[in-house]
């Protein structure tokens, strides 16, 4: 028989978890594990709400574990250090985002090249088996207890509310940027979907000095995308003679639909050895044509989040360059609300939990 949450670790912890495929969070007792020699607890104080927690609610994806408490855009202040931990100390402000653990073994070449996350033994911050055995609880939660090589530091002065997206967010669209090479001043560069990642694309695009162009179904968000996020110019990707006027003319396209969406268009804007990266993660495969592939030498590319220490200069550079995310932020008994809004894009850009504030716990 299994353990029930509240008694599988020693610390008593409350959040919010959805028990089923329907999704629907409500008020959940559980436990987290003592801090370890390792370990950094802190309180957490917001949690950014990500279209990837639709996704595992609702076991889109086919590996969730039930409950789910979501969250993977964490923020906090530290409470306790375990006594081998020399990276932070109580009273930082802190962050976790999409993982908690890797192999870290030297053999590990990802470990090795701190790309923790693509170490076939990464582990999720929620939805999945830990190392004990028992499953990981997210940031939709009131405390947090997590290897100090997985935290990172929020830079002093950085609005905590802010920082959260950028933890996942944030750091899915600096990565493809960075490592594809389309962050050199002079680039252009598109951006497909206007969301929580397709805002922040353009955000640091425009702080590596690249001209940019959002890509987007919606007319209606060219005002939002120009003249308050700071795109240079707008495409409506169901228009043929926008299209047809601007093929050939992208250095490189990162792509953040969550939905299934024609390729071909897109695949078209590139230049010669242009790159299209999808960091988007639709439900349904989609359909890949191969011809104009060849025939201009162009790449379909993929990129998840990023490495620890990648991470941390993300947010570093956010800091130093005034990357801020759009947020609205929202009490947790408005998450299933939220959630709803989320699906029909209905948010500008990102919401983000008062977690410190409006989480309260019940017998």
């Amino acid at each position: 028989m299994a353990t029930q949450p509240e008694l599988e670790h020693p610390i008593k912890a409350f959040g919010w978890a959805a028990r089923d495929t329907s999704g629907v969070l409500s008020p959940f007792n559980f436990s987290r594990r003592e801090t370890g020699e390792k370990d950094v607890a802190f309180k957490v104080m917001y949690c950014g709400v990500c279209h990837s927690d639709i996704h595992m609610l609702k076991n889109e994806w086919g590996f969730s574990l039930y409950p789910i408490v979501p969250g993977h855009e964490i923020v906090g202040i530290v409470t306790e250090v375990g006594s081998k931990v020399n990276k932070f100390k109580i009273g930082d402000k802190v962050g976790v985002g999409c993982m908690v653990g890797s192999c870290r073994n030297d053999e590990c070449e990802n470990c090795a090249d701190h790309l923790e996350n693509y170490c076939p033994q990464m582990i999720l911050t929620y939805g999945v088996k830990d190392t004990s055995g028992t499953i990981t609880y997210g940031g939709y939660s009131d405390l947090m207890v997590a290897d100090e090589n997985f935290v990172v530091r929020i830079p002093e002065g950085f609005p905590l509310d802010t920082a959260a997206p950028l933890l996942c967010a944030g750091i899915t669209v600096y990565s493809p940027l960075r490592y594809y090479g389309l962050d050199k001043p002079g680039l252009h560069v598109g951006v497909v979907g206007l969301g929580g990642l397709g805002h922040m694309a353009v955000k640091f695009a425009k702080a590596f000095g690249v001209k940019v162009t959002v890509i987007s179904t919606s007319p209606d968000k060219k005002e939002e995308a120009i003249q308050r996020l700071g795109a240079d110019n707008f495409l409506i990707s169901r228009d043929h003679d926008q299209i047809q006027a601007a093929t050939g003319t992208f250095d490189g396209i990162i792509d953040t639909v969550s939905a299934f969406h024609p390729l071909l268009p897109l695949i078209s804007l590139l230049k010669s050895h242009g790159k299209l990266v999808m960091v988007g993660a639709p439900e349904k495969p989609l359909e890949l044509p191969l011809l104009p592939l060849i025939m201009g030498r162009k790449t379909v590319a993929g990129s998840s989040i990023g490495g620890m220490k990648e991470t941390q200069e993300m947010i570093d550079f956010a800091a130093k360059h005034d990357v801020k995310p759009e947020i609205e932020l929202i009490p947790i008994h408005y998450i299933n609300t939220a959630m709803e809004r989320l699906l029909k894009a209905d948010v500008k850009y990102r919401f983000v939990i008062d977690i410190g504030n409006t989480l309260k716990p019940t017998t």
